[in-house]
């Protein structure tokens, strides 16, 4: 069997193995997993699949491209969990094969293994093929248009450019106009550092720009012909909204993306920031495609940086360079057999750092009266604590697991045995990541929402509306299996109603329900109340 086939046989095997099993096992978070499915589920109660919607109205927000995906998953297994984290499934065997592919054609076919491994092998890259959310695609058909973008700069042609504008006008078709943003700002960031002595391939980009404009239109025209400009001029400003003001609950430090950059892509994050500060090649003879991946990774950092609302997944595009950078120095120290440097001790710190958290969690978890006074002055969160969730000490492992495979890494290095050292590090994490979802995550959802989830879902087939007060909430519609839009609030705490209303809160908005005098309170649990409300 060929080198490249077999490489790509294991990577989707590994990929199937790591990403799919247990996709359905726990209830979708809010907001974005079940905002994302919502969407796809009305796609198929109205038969539109022009135009987002949530709770039957017009969606604003979200181009339609991965709602699609997530619809035909539901059409093909079921509305369900299952169905709506699939995508990401399938978009992660299909990163994980993008990066081995361009990797082997840039740098040989043992770089391409090590990206791909770095890749995989980082906490939150890895957490993601396993959700329900809009970046994974977004990021990844990015990416694709950057790659041809690149290829268009050393001298490509007609054909690669019409690909790049093809991939660059899913990414627009995707989440919006930022897919077109980013790439833009990473050419002329580029430019500027060569000092505008980069050759400027107008030919070729004018092709991408056609086939970016077609690929865009062809959903684009189809709407504003038969919806008119509405939709798009508030899809517009939305985004300017989202990038210039800060969202309820979402607001952070302007450092915030490093934190999240450093912890959730540990250990691949280590190894980039070596190769950032100390690069392993000094006359590399592909810098140049080192030097996109560096302003790749700047654009984005400084980018949501700067803008106000701060949500983990903003910067998850800067996976892709920081383990291109992680992917060199693991290439360094496998060709040349050095050892990792300060590397080694910084791994074991935060490495053993984030596994004593995961350690101790289970802990706590079965002595919750230790939590209680830390949380005392929010009774949501108190509420919280009274889930009726089991813990054995068993999770604890997966921290375990974690700390053997560093300190294995560190007698390995201390026997000069590098690259054993390197795959004992990238292995153990994969398995750390896939052993902490499965022995936690569950767990999580129980405290979280679960509550609300299973008030909602008591719900389905009741001719009744579903709602939330003083939270915002997916949830009632997805797992309420609404099949019409709700009337407005108003109207379903003092208007005149046909059927009953379900209604949860918070307890921290208990009072605020109660005062309306128009809902009886028929149950609490774990830091919600519910209420109905009769014709």
């Amino acid at each position: 069997m060929p080198e490249l086939l077999r490489d790509r046989l294991v990577i989707v095997l590994a990929a199937l193995v790591l990403f799919v099993p247990g996709l359905g096992a726990v209830h979708l978070f809010d907001w974005d997993e079940i905002n994302f499915a919502e969407m796809a589920r009305e796609m198929l109660v109205t038969g539109d699949v022009l135009r987002p919607q949530i709770d039957f109205k017009p969606f604003h927000e979200k181009p339609p491209l991965f709602i699609w995906l997530q619809a035909a998953c539901m059409a093909a297994f079921g509305v369900g969990e299952f169905a709506a984290r699939l995508p990401n499934a399938v978009c992660g065997a299909l990163t994980l094969l993008v990066i081995h592919g361009i990797g082997t054609r840039v740098r040989g076919p043992l770089f391409g293994r090590l990206w791909a491994l770095a890749y995989v092998g980082s906490i939150l890259p890895h957490l993601y093929f396993r959700s329900g959310i809009i970046d994974p695609w977004f990021n990844l058909f990015i990416f694709l248009g950057l790659d041809r973008i690149m290829r268009v700069f050393d001298g490509a042609g007609r054909r690669d450019a019409l690909l790049g504008g093809l991939f660059l006008g899913l990414a627009v078709l995707t989440k919006g106009p930022v897919g077109v943003l980013i790439p833009g700002l990473t050419v002329g960031a580029m430019l500027l550092w060569s000092r505008l002595r980069l050759r400027m391939p107008a030919v070729p980009l004018l092709w991408m720009a056609f086939a970016l404009v077609i690929t865009v239109g062809s959903w684009a025209v189809v709407d504003l012909l038969r919806n008119g400009p509405v939709f798009m001029e508030a899809f517009f400003w939305r985004q300017v909204a989202m990038l210039t003001t800060e969202d309820a609950g979402h607001g952070g430090f302007f450092g915030y993306h490093v934190v999240v950059l450093l912890v959730g892509c540990f250990p691949a994050s280590l190894f980039a920031l070596h190769e950032g500060v100390r690069p392993s090649a000094a006359a590399d003879p592909q810098r140049m495609h080192r030097r996109w991946m560096v302003v790749l990774l700047l654009v984005v950092l400084v980018l949501f940086s700067m803008v106000k609302t701060k949500i983990v997944h903003y910067s998850s595009l800067c996976y892709f360079p920081l383990t291109y950078l992680a992917a060199l120095r693991l290439a360094h120290i496998w060709e040349k057999r050095v050892p990792f440097g300060p590397l080694r001790y910084a791994l074991g710190m935060l490495g053993n750092l984030i596994a004593v958290v995961v350690i101790v969690v289970p802990f706590l978890g079965m002595r919750p009266d230790l939590l209680r006074p830390l949380l005392s002055a929010d009774p949501f969160a108190l509420g919280n604590l009274e889930a009726a969730v089991r813990w054995t000490g068993w999770e604890a492992l997966a921290g375990v697991l974690l700390a053997v495979a560093l300190l294995a890494a560190h007698l390995l290095h201390g026997a000069s045995r590098y690259r054993a050292g390197l795959l004992v590090t990238f292995a153990g994490s994969t398995l750390f990541v896939t052993a902490t979802l499965y022995a936690f995550i569950g767990r999580i959802e129980a405290y979280s929402q679960r509550a609300a989830i299973e008030f909602f879902i008591a719900r389905q087939g009741e001719r009744c509306h579903v709602a939330t007060k003083d939270y915002k909430s997916y949830a009632p519609w997805f797992y309420g299996r609404t099949t019409g839009p709700t009337p407005p609030e108003d109207v379903l705490f003092h208007g005149a109603i046909d059927r009953p209303v379900h209604l949860s809160c918070k307890v921290t908005g208990a009072a605020s329900v109660e005062a309306l005098g128009t809902f009886k309170e028929i149950g609490r649990s774990n830091g919600f109340v519910f209420y109905r409300r009769d014709p």
